[in-house]
């Protein structure tokens, strides 16, 4: 049987609010233990057009939880006529959290989205919710942070967001073993959700 700390290796997660929207980076690892065993893992999920979730910990328990959240998503849409803002997905995930602190889902969440503002929350596996400019979880979330509280700026763009968040997942890729292969990059602004493409992103780091 895994340890807990064993179970919650494997990822870096970043989430950087810009002026005009969110930034969610993530890189592409999954380990089991000591062992790496996928090379190509999605840790960034939308949950509404401008909604998603980052997720550092228990795969399983990362997929439970965003198929719920999905169709609460669309139940609150269906039933209110508006969509969910970020505050309130980010307290539904931290109630659900909270009251399954006994038997915990073993997770770690950044909320990112863009309602009258952009927005991005973290959440712990105990339903703590922290609401700031720029966040990072996961097994590399300390050389993450090295890099987020010495360059990140109020005023960045998304463009620059892009730019710091990837050179904060490869800080992290450097340094630990459990996170790396690849990164994901997902901007959500006005115009919604987008998940940047291998050339969208090179693109972005060229400019």
């Amino acid at each position: 049987m895994l340890h807990l700390t064993e179970k919650l290796k494997g990822t870096t997660t970043v989430g950087i609010v810009c002026k005009d929207g969110v930034v969610l980076a993530a890189d592409m690892r999954a380990s089991f233990g000591n062992m790496v065993y996928a090379r190509n893992v999605t840790k960034i999920h939308k949950i509404d057009e401008h909604l998603a979730i980052a997720g550092a910990g228990n795969v399983g328990d990362i997929l439970n939880l965003v198929r719920l959240l999905r169709a609460e998503a669309r139940l609150y849409r269906a039933n209110v006529g508006k969509p969910m803002s970020v505050k309130a997905l980010a307290t539904l995930l931290a109630n659900i959290l909270n009251g399954t602190k006994y038997f915990p889902y073993f997770v770690w969440f950044l909320v990112g989205g863009y309602d009258d503002k952009p927005r991005v929350f973290s959440v712990d596996m105990a339903g703590g919710v922290t609401e700031d400019r720029y966040v990072a979880a996961g097994s590399g979330m300390e050389f993450a942070y090295s890099v987020l509280d010495s360059e990140y700026r109020d005023d960045m763009g998304v463009k620059e967001g892009v730019k710091l968040a990837v050179k904060a997942i490869n800080s992290a890729i450097k340094r630990d073993v459990f996170s790396g292969d690849g990164i994901l990059v997902v901007t959500i602004t006005k115009e919604g959700y987008k998940e940047l493409s291998n050339s969208e992103l090179k693109a972005f780091l060229r400019q």
